[in-house]
């Protein structure tokens, strides 16, 4: 029995959470196959196959597969099941779309944003919002499993698989309308070395500049609490927290947030976390590594000048 990755690209590129779904995988026996499902994806296919560990691609490549969308290549993955002992993905907005689909196809239970392996059928999960730790044991023939990207590195790119193309076609019930993307320079957030988040505190989307100069000084990625986000001082994709995204960057700053349980589901894990508030009260200091209770607006522009 081999172990099945479902890669998530652009067509191009492969994403980071790939690279860290392969790392799961290589925790589980068993060869590791990675399905990569797109059109004119000969970049993302090369890529897939460099990675370390990683025996065999299989390349589904037609017109259907240009946007990964979720209801056809469920079906895709469930065609392909056979001789896999676990089905992987990144618990991304992409995981999150489409393994439940490929789970109810092949009649069986999902495991979901699973933080370590404990055997092949065995996994620790987070639950209420990160304060519980849940270990589970799935007694399925095929285990559908997505991972917290935070919780596993990310392997390397030495590898040499070999390909095999795969030829089903399956239509989506869905049609692809549009995509809107924000073009950055800065790393993506999710897989980010520094992470600076702010918070409602900032008063309004021209404060906010104040954590972008901080975050570009350190080369970091810019993130932010969801009172933020509703508040409209960011766009919702850089919301971090149980309803956003999961980080774990090696430093992680909290600019004006308070803390809330639900944004620190999102950072707890990350390896230095710096809290900036001038309420003492705050709980975000509970869980800071280093805690400075001040006014951001002069903590930050004296931070910024000094780095």
């Amino acid at each position: 029995m081999a172990v099945l990755v479902i890669a998530e690209h652009d067509n191009h590129q492969l994403k980071a959470d790939t690279l860290k779904a392969v790392a799961a995988a290589s925790q589980l026996p068993g060869e590791i196959h990675v399905l990569v499902a797109g059109a004119d994806c000969a970049n993302a296919v090369k890529a897939a196959t460099q990675l370390a560990g990683v025996n065999k691609v299989l390349v589904a490549e037609h017109s259907v597969y240009q946007h990964q969308l979720a209801e056809n290549v469920a079906e895709l993955i469930a065609a392909n099941a056979t001789g896999y002992s676990h089905i992987l993905a990144a618990a991304s907005a992409f995981g999150k779309d489409l393994l439940p689909r490929a789970a109810a196809l092949l009649d069986v239970a999902m495991v979901s944003d699973i933080i370590e392996i404990v055997d092949d059928a065995t996994f620790v999960r987070p639950i209420y919002a990160g304060s519980a730790l849940a270990t589970v044991k799935s007694l399925d023939e095929i285990k559908v499993v997505s991972i917290r990207s935070s919780a596993f590195d990310t392997v390397g790119q030495d590898g040499s698989a070999t390909t095999e193309a795969v030829s089903q076609v399956f239509e989506p019930l869905s049609e692809f309308v549009s995509k809107t993307e924000i073009a950055s320079e800065r790393p993506e957030l999710s897989s980010a070395n520094v992470v600076v988040s702010g918070g409602r505190a900032l008063g309004s989307a021209e404060n906010f500049a104040l954590i972008e100069q901080l975050a570009d000084k350190l080369g970091g990625a810019v993130g932010a609490s969801r009172a933020a986000v509703d508040a409209g001082y960011v766009a919702n994709d850089l919301q971090v927290g149980q309803t956003g995204k999961i980080v774990a960057p090696s430093l992680y700053i909290a600019v004006g947030i308070s803390g809330a349980i639900q944004h620190l589901a999102g950072m707890k894990d990350s390896k230095v976390i710096v809290a900036i508030n001038k309420d003492p009260q705050a709980p975000i200091f509970q869980v800071a590594d280093y805690g400075l209770e001040a006014d951001l607006f002069e903590a930050l522009p004296s931070l910024i000048e000094m780095i």
